[in-house]
């Protein structure tokens, strides 16, 4: 796991990926999200075979992410039977990309909005865009996309709590919002549950699960009675 993106701020937390996500599915998770970090940096996914092995073990709903930049490696992923799959800098270079995967794969695809200071971040973050986080969701909403993760890179993996406002701008529109980065505390969890009325359908929690401050039963509770 990465501070703020930044690759010489890992956090490694364990070498068995596909034990992590079987205990998070015993503990009740419905849906694991999973990014392929080494295949974000290159720009084609690297970790396939675990991804893989995760899903022949795990009956929770997976979504994957992480240098996916070619609609044969979207078919690829769909034809392991994956349920969300992620986009990110390719929808930002190549929008064709987008408009053919979702005529194909509908509401399998999901687009991951990285944002620093409400402009997009791309290629794990590494270079900052100067396009409007918004109007580039909007722009998702026109090609057919119903879901995006919003991540604030200033906030994630930083404890600090979430960005509430930017979460809330991204509502704007009119998508289905995952909110991510910063979800700290079972208090961020309850802040970000009371954003449903504005669109909020979601979050990913982090390195809040792995260092024990945020119990994942005690959150999908919260979540649960919002429902």
């Amino acid at each position: 796991m990465l501070t703020q993106g930044k690759f010489e701020a890992e956090t490694i937390y364990s070498k068995d990926p596909v034990f992590i996500a079987k205990m998070f599915e015993t503990q009740g998770a419905k849906r694991i999200h999973i990014i392929d970090l080494d295949g974000a940096f290159a720009g084609t996914p690297q970790n396939l075979s675990i991804l893989k092995k995760i899903k022949e073990t795990v009956s929770s709903e997976l979504e994957f992410g992480g240098g996916i930049r070619k609609i044969e490696t979207i078919e690829k992923i769909a034809d392991m039977g994956i349920d969300k799959i992620i986009l990110g800098t390719v929808a930002v270079f190549n929008s064709d990309i987008v408009k053919e995967a979702v005529k194909k794969y509908k509401d399998k695809i999901i687009i991951a909005i990285d944002v620093y200071d409400d402009k997009i971040a791309i290629g794990g973050w590494k270079e900052i865009t100067q396009y409007d986080a918004l109007e580039f969701a909007k722009n998702m909403a026109d090609m057919g996309i119903k879901e995006i993760i919003t991540t604030d890179i200033k906030k994630d993996g930083m404890m600090e709590g979430p960005n509430i406002e930017g979460i809330k701008k991204l509502c704007k529109s009119g998508l289905s919002v995952i909110a991510s980065g910063g979800v700290s505390t079972i208090e961020n969890v309850k802040k970000i549950s009371e954003l449903e009325k504005f669109g909020v359908s979601g979050m990913i929690i982090g390195k809040a699960l792995y260092n024990d401050s945020i119990k994942l039963d005690e959150a999908i509770k919260i979540c649960s009675q919002k429902e």
